[in-house]
């Protein structure tokens, strides 16, 4: 028999370059923000995600619009892949009244559920419980949503973690475990922290179906997280996905990167940047020339200056109502 089609199959060419656009737009939103973070604007830690662009484009993309997301401080881009506003976004980050939150939920706690985001989350595997409790209320009802939760290798050796896990196993929960594992905890190497640092090896005690691909190739992520949706909402999930790929910039805006890791490692992995793979392969393919790349490029560039146009306009949020929401 021949193999059986891979999902980038019934991707058109509008859908193979609205990728490329997506992680171009992300690169462009980030950059955008470390700008701002330094020109005063942005107060507080900025955790980026250079280099892993390719995850929440290919993630995002293989998603429905009604299916449940949550990830880490770290996850700018899948909101933006999700369709969460970009000007709003931008807002809620520089705290100002316009924004996902009004401004009060900042880069740690972005939230959308109009378009499925239940939130960043600033604690270590924070968001797993959430996406699994997402999940069971889909299996519940019969919505037929799927939940996909983000987080990095480090989230995995958490006890709420592991908790959800066994759970979502239990009671075959439409649940997608996607584990950014970019070697590094913050600054502590996997091998320090995890005995077995395939991560997938785990998931056999759970009786779990599992993957490890290449995380910066954005067709893969995509192939991948289509295919583990296709399971959950058949009633085969849940699934965990171990994505390889690499943070080059560092932990936080103030970090180098480079007291716990070699520049030649970081070289390595810059050659491998999933903006330039995937151009090379649109041209390679002839689905587009450099001119194409350059346009999608400038559109990119044009809507994150609008976004931040937008946010900058925004007044702060008043006083009076910075407790607004907050419950003890």
């Amino acid at each position: 028999m021949p193999p059986a089609k891979k999902p980038r199959s019934q991707l058109t060419r509008d859908d193979l370059l609205g990728l490329y656009r997506q992680i171009v737009l992300m690169m462009r939103f980030e950059e955008r923000l470390l700008a701002e973070s330094q020109a005063g604007n942005l107060r507080g830690s900025l955790h980026l995600a250079k280099g892993q662009e390719a995850l929440p484009a290919g993630a995002g993309k293989a998603l429905r619009p009604d299916d449940y997301l949550t990830m880490t401080y770290r996850g700018h881009g899948y909101a933006l892949a999700k369709g969460v506003d970009l000007g709003r976004m931008a807002a809620e980050i520089l705290g100002r009244r316009d924004g996902l939150c009004g401004g009060q939920g900042g880069k740690m706690h972005l939230f959308d559920p109009a378009h499925g985001l239940l939130g960043a989350n600033g604690i270590v595997a924070g968001g797993i419980p959430t996406a699994v409790g997402a999940a069971w209320s889909s299996q519940h009802q019969g919505l037929g949503r799927v939940a996909l939760t983000v987080f990095g290798d480090g989230a995995v050796n958490q006890g709420v973690a592991m908790e959800s896990f066994n759970m979502a196993a239990v009671w075959k929960l439409p649940v997608i475990f996607l584990c950014e594992n970019n070697l590094y905890a913050e600054m502590t190497p996997l091998g320090r922290s995890t005995a077995e640092t395939d991560l997938a090896h785990r998931f056999a005690g759970f009786g779990m179906t599992t993957a490890t691909f290449d995380g910066n190739d954005v067709l893969e992520v995509y192939d991948q997280v289509a295919l583990a949706a296709a399971a959950c909402r058949a009633g085969k999930g849940p699934v965990f996905l171990q994505a390889m790929t690499y943070r080059t910039c560092g932990h936080y805006q103030l970090d180098p990167g480079l007291g716990y890791r070699t520049k030649e490692e970081v070289a390595e992995w810059e050659a491998k940047s999933p903006a330039h793979r995937y151009a090379g392969w649109l041209t390679k393919e002839k689905h587009t020339d450099k001119a194409g790349l350059a346009k999608l490029e400038s559109e990119a560039l044009a809507a994150v200056d609008q976004a931040f146009s937008f946010a900058l306009a925004s007044p702060e949020p008043p006083v009076d109502k910075m407790l607004a929401g907050v419950f003890v």
